[in-house]
Order: structure tokens, then C-alpha cells, then sequence
């Protein structure tokens, strides 16, 4: 089979290659999907420039989720049948023709769903639903801030935040963002690159504060969100991307931890605030019939109407460059898909 092959760290123009390689087999737990189409996430841009410790080695098929039809299951799987169309969260692999996936991170397609929309649901708007309703209790007239808010799991945490009446804040980096986020519902959308967020919300909430608060983005943007939380504020970190294509080895990864700041437990004691991090390749690792409950969620919440992703770029296979560019230029809006 074919697939996207990463063979060198660096600039996407130069660090793939669409290379013949076996095809997977399923193990006992597992099926095999031929893939019609592949997401793209920020992960895979930071393993792209080699800042994503979990990624294979090189050469390294990327990708964590997939659309397609199951070509085979492994023997234990009683789910699932050949021929079902479905959406998967896969362990690395998503970036071939053929992928492996856990059967309990396998979900049919939404009714309604096109493959390109279904692409889009497994790690953006699982990790969403995960951070957003497991992670997290949001409640009506809670206020929200959720940063990168115009990308894939940005979209979704505005949509599963509205389901719930919260009031909703959120960043970007453009007004074409910006308008964007407010036919979204954003009640406050901002500007991060000519407001500081930090004064912006300080301005309309004074002492008051945030309820929950989403950050991607890590370092000094995590230091100043959590100072906005309320008493009994929640943040959730799921993200870096402060460091993604940053040079400087070791000696940046301690700024960025750094920047993040120093944390005790009597600071969310005292505050009655707490801090939670997220990563969804763990719980796929280790807790996968808690991911099977989350896709579940989002298939529900797809087929209710609630959850619609916004499909900000389709790309055939031979352009991964240019997908990974845009995506990486944080120019992007909502979710980018690779078709085959």
C-alpha cells in the first residue's frame, strides 16, 4: 500500500514522501480500515519539526484518525463488521491507505456525515468532548474561555459549550477569525495578536473571573489564563503549540516550562481552583473503553444536531505540504482533510 511518509524533520515541503509500505495487519483487538480520507492535527505538526516525543521514529507514518470501510477485524471484535463505514482515532498509522485501529476507539459515521466531515470527529472533537463534559462539569451561565478557538477542537468546545448556555469567550489570531467565532455564538471573541487577553477579560469580568478556561498553547499563555480562573475555576491543558517549530533543543524546552510558572498544590487549595492536563494518546493507551464512551458521545451528540465540524480545507494526498503549511501557519479555520 501507499502512505505519507515522514522522512526528514523540518519544513513540509521537504519532509514527506508518499512511499510503498506493507500494509498493517489487525492484531486480536483490532480492525482494518481503508482509509478515504486522514485528519491533520497540531500533533502532527510538532512531530513534523521532531517536538513530539510519542511520534515513531523515522520514517514515520503519521496520523490520528481516519475515515473509511473496515476491510477486516481482528478475531476478538464483535462490534464491528467488514464493510461498515467508520471513523477511528488510530495510534500513528492514519497517514496510509490501510489503517489499524482499536475497535473500542471505532465509531460508525454520523447519520448525515460525509467521510470528510467524520475525519474530522475522532481526536478533534473527542478530545473536546473528553476535556469539555469528562474532564470538566460546564453549567448554564458558566463563562468559558477557550483559546485557538477558530480550530478543530476550538470549534468543537464553543459547540459543546453552547449546548450547555455557557458564556462563551474566545481567541484568534485574525478578523476573519474573529467573525468566524461570532457566527459560531462567541460571546467575546478577541484578538490575541492586538489585545491581551489577559487585560481584555480583566476589563469585563474585574474580580469576578472565569469558570473553566481551554488552553492549547501552553507556557506564558497558560500562566496568564489560569490568573483569570474564579474561585472554583477549572483549566485544562491539552496542548503546546508555544513551542511547536521553535528551535533551541533543551534550552527551550526548560523556557517553556518555565513559562508555564510554578505551581503548588496550596495555590488551587487556597483558590479552590484546579488544574487538569490532557492527552488523548494516553487515554487510548490506557483507558480505551473510556474513549469508546467519548466517541460514543460524540456520534450521539453529532446525530442530535449539536456537534458540526467546520471543514476549513480539503487537500488530495500528493498536497500534504501544502496542508501541513497551512495548518501550521495557524492561518486555518476549523479541521483539514487529506483525501486519498
Amino acid at each position: 500500500m501507499r502512505a505519507v511518509t515522514l522522512i526528514k524533520y523540518g519544513d513540509a515541503n521537504q519532509a514527506f514522501a508518499i512511499r510503498e509500505v506493507p500494509q498493517p495487519t489487525p492484531a486480536d483487538h483490532e480492525v482494518l480500515i481503508k482509509v478515504s480520507s486522514f485528519g491533520l492535527n497540531y500533533a502532527d505538526v510538532m512531530a513534523r519539526y521532531g517536538q513530539y516525543k510519542d511520534a515513531p521514529p523515522l520514517p514515520a507514518i503519521l496520523g490520528y484518525e481516519v475515515a473509511g470501510t473496515i476491510e477486516a477485524v481482528g478475531k476478538d471484535v464483535t462490534t464491528h463488521n467488514v464493510g461498515d463505514q467508520v471513523m477511528a482515532f488510530t495510534r500513528f498509522g492514519g497517514y496510509g491507505e490501510y489503517a489499524v485501529a482499536d475497535a473500542r476507539g471505532t465509531a460508525p459515521i454520523p447519520t448525515g456525515f460525509s467521510m470528510l466531515e467524520a475525519t474530522a470527529l475522532p481526536t478533534q472533537y473527542g478530545t473536546a468532548h473528553y476535556c469539555a463534559y469528562e474532564m470538566v462539569n460546564l453549567f448554564e451561565g458558566d463563562h468559558v474561555l477557550i483559546h485557538a478557538a477558530a480550530g478543530g477542537v476550538g470549534t468543537a468546545l464553543i459547540q459543546l459549550a453552547k449546548n450547555k448556555g455557557c458564556i462563551i469567550y474566545g481567541t484568534a489570531g485574525s478578523a476573519e477569525k474573529l467573525d468566524y467565532l461570532r457566527t459560531m455564538g462567541v460571546d467575546f471573541p478577541i484578538n490575541y495578536r492586538k489585545t491581551d487577553f489577559y487585560n481584555e477579560i480583566k476589563s469585563l469580568r474585574g474580580n469576578e473571573g472565569l469558570d473553566v478556561i481551554f488552553d492549547p498553547i501552553g507556557g506564558t499563555n497558560y500562566k496568564k489564563s489560569r490568573k483569570l480562573l474564579a474561585h472554583g475555576g477549572r483549566i485544562v491543558s491539552y496542548g503546546v503549540s508555544e513551542r511547536s517549530g521553535k528551535k533551541g533543543g533543551i534550552l527551550a524546552d526548560l523556557k517553556l516550562v518555565f513559562d508555564f510558572g510554578f505551581l503548588h498544590p496550596i495555590m488551587f487549595l487556597l483558590n479552590s481552583t484546579g488544574t487538569i492536563g490532557v492527552n488523548m494518546l494516553r487515554i487510548g493507551d490506557h483507558q480505551p473503553n473510556t474513549l469508546k464512551r467519548t466517541l460514543k458521545g460524540v456520534v450521539q451528540l453529532s446525530e442530535d444536531g449539536v456537534l458540526k465540524p467546520h471543514i476549513g480545507g480539503t487537500f488530495p494526498v500528493d498536497k500534504i505540504d501544502e496542508a501541513h503549511e497551512l495548518l501550521g501557519s495557524r492561518n486555518s479555520i476549523g479541521k483539514i482533510v487529506i483525501e486519498w
